[in-house]
C-alpha cells in the first residue's frame, strides 16, 4: 500500500488521517501534517463484499490533479432570438422576473441581462428556461454542407493524392 500524499510505500500499519479536510491513508511521516482518525475495523462481511464500479474510488493519473477536464462540445446551439422567446413566454405565463427566478433558482439580474442580450445563457440555464417556460431555446447545430450543385460532376468522387498535388501545383503557379 502506498501513501496517498507522498506516494511512498507504507511499511507497517497504514494510518488514516484528516489532512486539509480529506480523509487519506498516509505514512507515519505524512500523518504529522493532519489529524489522525481512528476508525472501527471493517467486519468480515464488509471486507468480502466486492467493490462495484459505483463504489470504487478513482484517482486521476499522476500529474493530472487540479487540471481541468476536457469538455465535449454540445451538439446543440442556442437559437438566435433567445431573448425574445424568453420574454414572450415569461409574459404569456404572467411571470415577473422575480417569479421566474424563484421558479428556476436563478438570480433576477441574470434573467434581466439575458432578456437584454447582455449575456447568453449556457446550456444548463437554457434547459432550465426551456422547461419552466415550455419553449425551445436549444436546437441541433447545423453543419455547413457544400451544395452539390456547385461541385462539378467530375469532382464528386473522393480526392486522391495525385488530385491534391495537382491542386497544390496550381496554387503555387498562381503565386509565381
Amino acid at each position: 500500500m502506498r501513501c496517498e500524499v507522498c506516494g511512498r510505500k507504507i511499511h507497517g500499519k497504514p494510518i488514516r488521517a484528516m489532512i486539509e479536510g480529506a480523509k487519506l491513508t498516509v505514512c507515519s511521516e505524512c500523518s504529522k501534517h493532519g489529524t489522525i482518525i481512528w476508525e472501527e475495523p471493517k467486519t468480515a462481511l464488509q471486507q468480502q463484499k466486492p467493490k462495484t464500479a459505483m463504489t470504487m474510488k478513482t484517482t486521476p493519473p499522476k500529474g493530472q490533479i487540479g487540471k481541468p477536464q476536457k469538455t465535449v462540445e454540445s451538439p446543440l446551439e442556442l437559437v438566435v432570438d433567445f431573448d425574445v422567446r424568453i420574454r414572450r413566454a415569461r409574459e404569456k405565463l404572467g411571470l415577473s422576473h422575480e417569479d421566474l427566478g424563484r421558479k428556476i433558482n436563478e438570480k433576477v439580474s441574470v434573467l434581466k441581462k439575458i432578456e437584454a442580450r447582455k449575456i447568453r445563457p449556457d446550456d444548463r440555464l437554457a434547459a432550465k428556461l426551456e422547461h419552466a417556460l415550455k419553449i425551445k431555446l436549444l436546437m441541433p447545430a447545423l453543419e455547413e454542407k457544400a451544395s452539390s450543385a456547385t461541385i462539378p460532376e467530375s469532382s464528386r468522387r473522393e480526392l486522391t493524392l495525385g488530385d491534391l498535388i495537382r491542386i497544390n501545383k496550381g496554387k503555387t503557379e498562381e503565386k509565381a
